[in-house]
């Protein structure tokens, strides 16, 4: 006989908690209900009272994107296939080369054994966007799982998918501006200062050159105080990262990012196609669409636009039109608004919402190609800037005093 740590509600309506001595979780649970008593949570008594606590039990380490997607499509697959949930999970488990994975699968698999709904299971581990424990929620309540799953997971690849494009559009961009910065710090922290003696020596009968003197003078300012400047440039750097991740730093940084010329656009044609995406996928499993709407604007990645979506929920629960109360939002593109307001008309709002996905995927993979297209060059330029004001610093008082030495006059 092992026991149990129960967690459970009483006739009279008060929460205690109780130490069971059972076969197995769910004789414990069984045993309780005849006993009259509500169950709440049923765990081990070797992991400790803990577990049964509201958000006790739920501190996992996050399952990678890639492993979230390659279970969600093989768990579509075996619940198509007339597989039952709880064997499903339970093959998946015992097949899963993530072990944080592993993990949150065999919590998911005590909880749906000791009565919980599959949903409620996912959604109690707090590692899990709630669009997924909505869908599953709706999937329960339609009997669809198996194509809630599917759509979902069609949903996350083609997010996936962006997110990729986004990340391999930027890393040259990236790694052209860390190169960049690893030459300049050469040439003007360690080549330059070397050769000051040197300029000083052949252009003692008259004055350097503007740019010499110029980069000779922050280089060798840089060199004597590195020691205290590096500090100090570490300092400023952690300081704007930990501002950065307040509420009210990151909300700033997202207003500036949304006035940059090309990155505001696609930011907005981004965060477009994901609500669209979002909320045809809520809709799909028969979520209403003010449910949709709160679940979805919930998962807009920038908080101005986010803050900013905020005024449309009041709108649609007080009978307004969906597209009237997204104009309220004042972000979303007019012609996005005037694809999902022919939706609303027509009742093919679902529809239509994937049809404004895909074009704004369309126009963000554009947008996001313009956008390296500019940067790409303009780094380049920088770059070249830089490097040929150094090398003129360098090589301008050599040819001076060879044009004024013996054989640079006129003959």
């Amino acid at each position: 006989m092992a026991e149990f740590i129960c967690r459970l509600g009483t006739p009279s309506g008060e929460v205690i908690t109780r130490i069971v001595e059972a076969t197995a979780m769910t004789e414990a649970k069984s045993q309780l209900e005849s006993e009259g008593f509500k169950v709440f949570a049923v765990s081990s008594a070797d992991k400790g009272l803990s577990a049964i606590l509201p958000g006790g039990g739920n501190k996992k380490a996050k399952v990678k994107q890639a492993d979230f997607l390659l279970f969600n499509q093989q768990f579509s697959a075996l619940l198509r296939a007339g597989i039952p949930v709880l064997q499903s999970i339970t093959l998946l488990k015992n097949r899963s080369a993530s072990e944080n994975l592993r993990n949150v699968l065999a919590d998911i698999e005590e909880k749906i054994k000791s009565g919980i709904p599959l949903s409620e299971a996912f959604e109690a581990q707090g590692i899990f966007p709630k669009i997924y424990t909505a869908s599953i929620l709706s999937g329960e309540k339609s009997g669809a799982l198996d194509d809630v799953l599917a759509r979902f997971v069609n949903y996350l690849k083609r997010s996936v998918g962006m997110a990729r494009k986004l990340r391999g559009a930027l890393a040259y961009p990236a790694f052209l501006l860390v190169a960049a910065f690893f030459m300049i710090a050469f040439l003007s922290l360690y080549i330059v200062p070397r050769m000051s003696d040197l300029f000083k020596s052949i252009n003692s009968n008259q004055g350097l050159p503007t740019v010499t003197v110029v980069v000779l003078g922050i280089s060798t300012a840089v060199a004597n105080n590195i020691w205290w400047l590096l500090p100090l440039v570490l300092v400023f750097l952690f300081g704007l990262y930990i501002w950065l991740r307040t509420p009210g730093g990151k909300l700033l940084f997202h207003k500036f990012l949304l006035k940059l010329p090309i990155g505001g656009a696609l930011i907005r044609q981004m965060t477009t196609a994901q609500l669209a995406r979002s909320i045809s996928t809520l809709l799909s499993g028969g979520i209403t669409v003010p449910d949709s709407w709160d679940i979805a604007s919930q998962a807009i990645n920038n908080l101005e636009l986010r803050r900013r979506s905020q005024a449309v929920l009041p709108l649609i629960r007080e009978g307004r039109g969906f597209t009237e109360a997204l104009e309220k939002a004042n972000w979303l593109p007019e012609l996005a608004l005037d694809m999902i307001g022919i939706g609303e008309k027509s009742g093919s709002l679902r529809e239509m919402l994937d049809e404004v996905a895909n074009f704004y995927d369309a126009e963000s993979e554009v947008r996001l190609e313009q956008l390296t297209t500019l940067l790409e060059p303009l780094i380049l330029l920088f770059m070249a800037g830089i490097v040929v004001t150094i090398l003129m610093a360098i090589y301008l008082p050599i040819i001076q005093t060879i044009s004024s030495g013996p054989f640079g006059g006129k003959r």
